[in-house]
């Protein structure tokens, strides 16, 4: 038992300093380029326009669909 928390304990203490590596490297990298992250205005802009675009051509068929649907039936 002893044998198996030793090992726990080291592989805590491994995966603890690797977190704590890895948070002061993003902290430097975050120093070294503050503006990294930020998202344009026109990437915005090109998103919103895509996502209505789609929910008008789903929304058109959705339409199409139901005002026909009692004629397609009797195909």
């Amino acid at each position: 038992m002893k044998y198996t928390a030793d090992r726990l304990h080291r592989a805590l203490a491994s995966a603890a300093r690797w977190i704590s590596t890895r948070i002061e490297e993003g902290r430097q990298e975050r120093e070294r380029r503050p503006d990294s992250g930020d998202i344009s205005i026109t990437t915005v802009i090109i998103w919103v326009a895509a996502v209505t675009g789609a929910v008008l051509i789903a929304g058109t068929i959705a339409i199409v669909i139901t005002k026909y649907n009692g004629k397609l039936s009797g195909l």
